[in-house]
């Protein structure tokens, strides 16, 4: 048995396997936490302009999200090879798909960030009615764009450190990131220190300045860290480049569409109301954050699964996966808790205008409640991307997004005028039936056959 593997059947509910598992996820957790503040921050500040800046930030940021989501998608590609050269014993090259990685984010980011930066005042205004919103959305919108490469590094980077068990790594530099970013916040969309008071392009401007030095920090972390296994030393050769090619193509694809749905799914909701878009982007961001801390589990389950896989290990990685998901569960569940009971201390935090709060008072509540059903499905999706079956994590998640939750919802708005709550309840159903389907996924074992 692998050294690091879990205890078969009873035993793999071990303290050591809880250990185990928590080193990996809490820094991926106290890292993907922090990155949601800066969103916070970002919308919290923001939402002092008014509904309109709020509405604009909350666009024009799924926006950017969708046009890095091809480069961001290399991070599963490196993760998933990476792990499993940890997994087969290849210690001194398992930093080689992290060059790969960022060869292809420089080959492809850098031109899709100057084409993009030119044509967002086209195409960004088509997706508001509300000319304020499109405005302010575009400016900001241009300032992230900039980052777009530093953007990809950061995923690709994290990708790596996840997968060799350095995932404190990734939480340190994210904090970084957060300080630098709340403080130009703070200097830029308020003009304080003396300079100019920028409003939504201040944001735009702190977030792309702080990921840029993230970049930064993780390139030096790396020189000192990973020269022994390759990085910046050994080239990729065409097989590796192809892996990550094929291993990355369909979560970039998945990852593209998921954000085009949520671009459309804030446009459902701004034909509705600049309130609902307002309350809607306010949900998202707080859904995000529990979101993230199973991302962090999730992540962790990709690493353990991909570890053992390459050590040969099927039943062991089945093991790790439902190990996580129950802990994610309890843990996650119990931290949407709260606003289930309060939900008030939680919007009250981003809103102003009462009506705006009261509409999405129990949108949050049925979120929180519902969350621990939420997170089997997210778990076992990046389960599936460490083991390289990124194919069949694009198939379930575009079927049920694009042909079923999206014209729904466009349908409830659109021909029978309903509004937030009923768009919102959709998404809920949705989400649980995607953990349904990636639980039949996960236990077919198609994922055990996926070679790397």
């Amino acid at each position: 048995m692998h050294a690091d593997s879990p205890p078969q059947d009873l035993a793999v509910r071990s303290v050591s396997s809880l250990r185990r598992i928590l080193s990996l996820a809490l820094p991926i957790m106290g890292g993907m936490v922090s990155q949601n503040i800066m969103n916070l921050v970002d919308t919290a500040m923001v939402g002092s302009l008014g509904d309109d800046a709020l509405a604009a930030v909350g666009l024009a940021g799924f926006t950017t999200f969708t046009c890095g989501a091809f480069i961001m998608g290399l991070s599963t590609g490196v993760q998933a090879t990476a792990a499993r050269w940890l997994g087969a014993g290849r210690r001194g090259e398992i930093a080689v798909p992290l060059n790969g990685g960022l060869l292809l984010v420089l080959v492809l980011g850098i031109p899709l960030s100057v084409w993009l930066i030119f044509a967002a005042p086209s195409f960004f205004p088509l997706l508001s009615q509300d000319a304020a919103v499109a405005s302010q959305g575009t400016h900001y919108l241009q300032a992230r764009l900039v980052g777009l490469t530093a953007m990809g590094t950061n995923f690709v980077f994290r990708g790596y450190w996840n997968a060799v068990n350095l995932s404190a790594i990734y939480m340190r530099t994210i904090i970084l990131m957060n300080v630098i970013n709340i403080f130009l916040n703070w200097v830029l969309i308020f003009g304080n220190l003396g300079a100019p008071a920028l409003g939504v392009l201040g944001a735009g401007i702190g977030t792309t300045t702080a990921l840029s030095v993230g970049s930064l920090a993780y390139l030096l972390t790396a020189y000192r860290r990973a020269r022994g296994a390759g990085f910046l030393v050994r080239r990729p050769d065409r097989a590796t480049l192809w892996t990550l090619i094929r291993l990355s193509v369909p979560a970039g694809v998945q990852h593209i569409f998921f954000a085009l749905g949520m671009t459309l799914f804030f446009w459902i909701l701004g034909t509705i109301g600049t309130a609902e878009l307002a309350a809607g982007h306010v949900l998202s961001n707080l859904l995000l954050f529990w979101m993230l801390l199973t991302n962090g589990f999730g992540l962790a389950a990709a690493s353990l699964v991909g570890q053992a896989l390459g050590a040969g290990a099927v039943d062991e990685a089945r093991a790790w996966a439902w190990l996580v998901v129950r802990l994610a569960m309890v843990c996650v569940g119990l931290l949407a808790l709260p606003a289930v009971l309060v939900p008030d201390a939680f919007l009250g935090l981003f809103l102003r205008d009462p009506i705006t709060l009261d509409l999405a008072r129990l949108p949050l509540q049925l979120t929180a409640a519902t969350m621990a059903l939420e997170v089997i499905g997210m778990v076992l999706m990046s389960a599936h991307y460490g083991a390289g079956h990124s194919r069949r994590v694009m198939v379930i998640s575009l079927a049920l997004q694009w042909c079923f939750f999206l014209p729904l919802a466009f349908v409830l708005s659109a021909a029978f005028g309903l509004g937030l709550l009923a768009i919102w309840n959709l998404n809920i159903v949705y989400r649980l039936i995607q953990s349904a389907v990636f639980v039949w996924s996960w236990e077919t074992g198609g994922w055990s056959q996926v070679r790397i």
